[in-house]
């Protein structure tokens, strides 16, 4: 049976079998026979909505209702830990004209200032969760731009439309802005209150200020004070004195900072002397920092030269050896089709190709599918999320590649993605849904 045709419908008993799963997605790997990649034969039993269980082929049991999977692996539903969801789609009227970080930030504050209303940014928001969805993810973290006056627009924005989408894709927000403006205290109190009250996490783009030390201070100290987990963008430049991921390590540490702390971007460490990354990244291992990469959004936008030469590095950040200490690491989509990336979907697995390529993701493949499963849940606190386990929630992704170069080669456009135990419609939303935003 072609694993394209298969249809779950949500309850009562159905088994898939004939599939794949991978070592790093299983919470029990008992019994598996894996191959040099990770993978293993395998059966899953659902009951409803929920994984009643998951067993290697040699113990597999024929069932009533099954469902034979062609032999193609089966990932969990993706977690997607940064992205930025109120920026999403605005390219066609608002390009980027140099493809520089500097014309990014420009042509975003224009288009910020001109058009970001309420009803703009729910449905760009809304195009984007759509696509996620139908690619197969179930919980995302999104950036939302909050200097004045767009974070009294863009947070209730969030908020209704967190609501709207709760029982397909769990939504969390944080708080942007340049770490700067806490300078102005009595602004800062009310955006972190405002993060509070619509349960976000407090977050900030850092850069080398002479003050930041005590700027990181402070939002430190408002999201003890607040019970709020930090997020951060960090050094997303080559330049080597660009150190606040060492900053925010030692600030953590100083204060026992006991919430969760993610940290995007991090490029520069990639740039800097083996004896500062090995300090740095010590620091980062004890404080318990989580860091996710952006492969796609960074190899965009990092070295891009304006004197029509090749760009001479990745920009991306050191997760090899930033796993190596037991650091979580992760990857994640970024920008999508916005000045700061031209390009993208909300596609995880399109995110992980990427990466596999860019970070050398494989030889050996190890526990790299974790980066779009359970490590980027684990930095969201979205406990047993990202891993298959007997009582789980049936959320999965079918696909028909049955080994990791089949899976890496074709885009799997026509992938199962099956949710609370049920095949969902998988069906994208058409550019076209948005022309009339896009209209000067």
């Amino acid at each position: 049976m072609s694993p394209h045709r298969i249809s779950l419908p949500g309850s009562g008993p159905c088994s898939l079998i004939n599939l794949r799963l991978h070592r790093a997605h299983l919470a029990d790997t008992a019994g598996f026979a894996f191959d040099r990649d990770g993978f293993a034969l395998a059966q899953i039993d659902i009951q409803d909505d929920r994984l009643a269980a998951i067993r290697p082929a040699a113990s597999a049991q024929a069932e009533p209702a099954a469902h034979d999977c062609a032999g193609g692996i089966v990932f969990p539903a993706f977690i997607d830990c940064h992205t930025h969801l109120d920026k999403g789609h605005i390219w066609p009227r608002e390009p980027n004209p140099d493809g520089s970080f500097a014309g990014a930030l420009e042509s975003t504050g224009r288009d910020r200032e001109a058009n970001w209303s309420a009803d703009d940014v729910a449905r760009r928001m809304e195009f984007s969760l759509a696509c996620a969805y139908a690619h197969g993810t179930k919980a995302i973290r999104t950036h939302l731009d909050s200097p004045p006056p767009q974070d009294e627009i863009s947070w209730p924005v969030f908020a209704e439309v967190r609501d709207r989408w709760k029982d397909r894709i769990a939504l969390q927000g944080v708080c942007l802005f340049g770490i700067d403006a806490i300078r102005d205290e009595s602004w800062f109190d009310r955006l972190a209150a405002r993060v509070a009250d619509h349960r976000g996490v407090l977050g900030a783009v850092t850069f080398m200020v002479p003050d930041l030390d005590d700027l990181l201070e402070r939002i430190f100290r408002k999201a003890i004070d607040l019970g709020l987990d930090l997020d951060f963008h960090a050094d997303e430049t080559d330049d080597v004195n660009a150190v606040s991921l060492d900053r925010i390590a030692d600030t953590a540490l100083k204060f026992g900072f006991e919430g969760k702390i993610l940290v995007g971007h991090c490029c520069s460490l990639a740039r800097q002397p083996d004896d500062q990354i090995k300090s740095t990244l010590d620091k980062v291992a004890r404080a318990r920092l989580s860091v996710v990469s952006l492969p796609m959004c960074n190899m965009y936008l990092q070295d891009r030269r304006q004197d029509a030469t090749t760009p001479r590095w990745r920009g991306v950040t050191l997760l090899h050896e930033m796993a190596a200490r037991g650091i979580n690491v992760c990857v994640a989509s970024d920008n999508t089709r916005d000045p700061f990336y031209a390009y993208g979907d909300m596609d995880m697995l399109e995110v992980y190709r990427e990466a596999t390529r860019i970070l050398h993701f494989d030889h050996p493949l190890g526990d790299w599918p974790s980066t779009i499963s359970e490590y980027p849940a684990r930095a969201m606190g979205l406990d047993g999320a990202g891993l298959l386990a007997p009582g789980g929630d049936a959320d999965l992704v079918l696909f028909r590649g049955r080994s990791l170069t089949e899976l890496l080669s074709r885009p799997e456009s026509d992938r199962i993605v099956i949710r609370a135990g049920r095949t969902i419609d998988a069906k994208l939303p058409d550019y076209s849904d948005l022309d009339d935003l896009m209209e000067p």
